[in-house]
């Protein structure tokens, strides 16, 4: 088979895909692989139970403890697996997904995604089937544990984080968009603490509900609510509660690129940004690069996906990193994109920045952003095509400094991506057009 962990885990339709052996060997191989102490946790999805007892029968049967979470953030694990002194951390999630997937990931024990290689270890030892060799005997298998207080430990580390900085939202009236997941345990408790006042939608659960058309991927629900109620800002996050995205009172979004624009401002007037630099990849709009420019703050861009902006900051030793989803990471306060920490430390930022949400909203403008999706031949061979190059360079000189041109190969299906920004709606479509069309010319397929 190919690769069997993707950039977020393994994840499929539960029980279809996802199914049980090979949920008791993923947790057969989180002992073999990380030691016998193992945190698991999961979102509200329906094939959570089932899939939970499978993981804890694979660590149970290899001798190790699974120390249950239950319903928590994906974010919480990767705190708490650190901060029990666990041996490693497993989500079993489908994040953003439909309700009909699930998907597992795991941990190490400082609460870090596991490297490419160990995954790799890790599937040719599954293939093999060499997970069974020495299966501890019935006197020596292992026991399930429950965590009674992890989301209590997890909504406390981000409410301290905010009392440490003497802030607090009193005063606030927010809008909370729970999206029928995992935060449903968490956000509204934290922002509560803090002292908004707090409503919350889509916070119960059915386990069939979980991201449909609600939550960070659907803010239209938000934004009406928002409204109705006179809230000053809306909160929305996708079911494991890794991401967040916002709307002010009026219903503007304010996406990844916008809050770490603000937290890079707050963090630098602080003196809390290392070398002046934030990470982000390279789809983030360059009305964040050229704000960040203006403050002084150096962009750092990587491929898409969090686990590179992670690569970045720890072998660089950067604070801050994020995508436009609302996936953002600030390792002070935790080792992967957590949704409730990037809310309370934004709005915390707005507060101390002396803006309202609506002012935040508007630290910088979008550049009108086109992307046109080519089936192609051989995604690879766009790179080096004579009269591909032609077409980007002459969009970019025509541009000069106001717009820019991101060219690449999907990382998933036979497509090239074509990406222009530009100064106006109209540059943008036209520039982006005219290199589609020499790349369909070129390589394309019908």
């Amino acid at each position: 088979m190919g690769r069997m962990f993707g950039t977020d885990g393994v994840r499929g339709v539960a029980n279809i895909d996802l199914t049980c052996p090979l949920a008791f060997r993923l947790g057969q191989a989180a002992v073999r692989f990380q030691g016998t102490r193992i945190l698991v946790g999961k979102d509200t999805r329906l094939s959570g139970d089932m899939l939970e007892a499978a993981v804890c029968a694979g660590i149970t049967s290899m001798g190790g403890t699974a120390l249950l979470a239950g319903i928590i953030p994906t974010p919480a694990i990767a705190l708490l697996t650190k901060q029990l002194e666990c041996d490693g951390g497993i989500v079993i999630s489908a994040s953003h997904n439909p309700p009909e997937y699930n998907g597992i990931k795991l941990f190490d024990r400082q609460g870090f995604k596991l490297p490419d290689e160990v995954e790799d270890q890790i599937q040719e030892a599954i293939e093999s089937g060499t997970l069974d060799v020495e299966r501890p005997a019935g006197d020596a298998v292992g026991t399930i544990e429950e965590v009674p207080d992890a989301v209590e430990r997890y909504v406390h580390h981000a409410v301290d984080s905010i009392r440490a900085q003497d802030a607090s939202f009193s005063g606030m009236k927010i809008a909370l968009d729970c999206g029928h997941g995992a935060s449903s345990m968490t956000s509204f408790q934290a922002l509560e603490m803090l002292g908004a006042d707090t409503r919350p939608m889509n916070d119960s659960f059915t386990g069939l509900d979980i991201n449909v058309q609600c939550g960070s991927t659907n803010l239209e629900p938000l934004k009406e609510y928002v409204s109705e109620i006179g809230a000053d800002a809306g909160i929305a996050h996708d079911g494991d509660a890794d991401r967040v995205m916002l709307v002010d009172s009026q219903g503007n979004v304010i996406d990844g690129d916008m809050m770490e624009a603000v937290l890079a401002i707050d963090l630098k007037q602080r003196g809390c940004l290392p070398k002046d630099t934030v990470v982000s990849t390279v789809m983030c709009n360059l009305g964040f690069v050229r704000c960040m420019e203006k403050h002084g703050i150096k962009v750092v861009q990587t491929k898409v996906g969090d686990r590179y902006v992670l690569e970045e900051m720890r072998a660089q030793g950067y604070a801050i990193g994020g995508e436009q989803s609302g996936h953002l990471i600030m390792l002070e306060h935790n080792s992967t994109g957590d949704g409730l920490m990037t809310a309370v430390q934004f709005l915390a930022a707005t507060r101390r920045l002396g803006m309202t949400v609506d002012e935040a909203a508007k630290v910088f403008t979008r550049y009108p952003q086109e992307l046109i999706n080519v089936r192609v031949s051989d995604k690879d061979a766009v790179k080096e095509n004579e009269a591909v190059k032609a077409a980007v360079k002459a969009a970019e000189e025509a541009m000069g400094d106001t717009g820019r041109v991101l060219l690449r190969p999907s990382g998933t299906e036979p497509l090239v991506r074509v990406m222009v920004e530009a100064a106006s709606d109209e540059d943008t479509k036209r520039h982006c057009r005219e290199i589609a069309d020499v790349v369909i010319a070129e390589l394309g397929i019908d």
